[in-house]
């Protein structure tokens, strides 16, 4: 089985209120092939001492829904202490959200490399915001 790169992104919100914009665009990305939703979970800071979690599963909501559907199989990748850390971050009344996916588009990509005989000698990510920043900085320059 080919797979492509793993990422985990982590959310957070003040409060435990969504707007529901992220579960459509999810969907979206999903529904095209871009990625593949692996697991996701939604973590509150209830207390300094405590917090709940939110498998996707567990969710009642229409935009979930939708995410839920086109997501296939979820497995469980987040472990008891992946949670601990996420909860650390989040004041108490906050919220996150944690999202595992693959980059699917990646996996026919080197599935491609593969069977062409070629390698992957550098994989490295560049922050949006560095990318912004050198874009700006060259329309400035013109």
């Amino acid at each position: 089985m080919v797979m492509g790169p793993v990422q985990v992104i982590v959310v957070k919100f003040p409060g435990s209120e969504f707007n529901g914009e992220i579960a459509p665009a999810l969907a979206d990305t999903v529904a095209q092939g871009d990625i593949r939703l692996l697991d996701l979970v939604f973590v509150s800071r209830v207390s300094e001492d405590e917090f709940e979690v939110i498998e996707l599963d567990d969710i009642d909501d229409e935009g979930v829904d939708e995410l839920s559907d086109g997501a296939g199989s979820v497995v469980d990748l987040l472990s008891d202490e992946d949670l601990d850390s996420i909860s650390d971050q989040l004041e108490v009344g906050s919220s996150a959200v944690a999202i595992v996916f693959e980059h699917a588009w990646a996996a026919r990509l080197a599935s491609a490399v593969r069977g062409s005989k070629g390698e992957i000698v550098m994989d490295e990510r560049i922050p949006a915001d560095v990318v912004v920043a050198a874009l700006e900085a060259e329309r400035k320059d013109d």
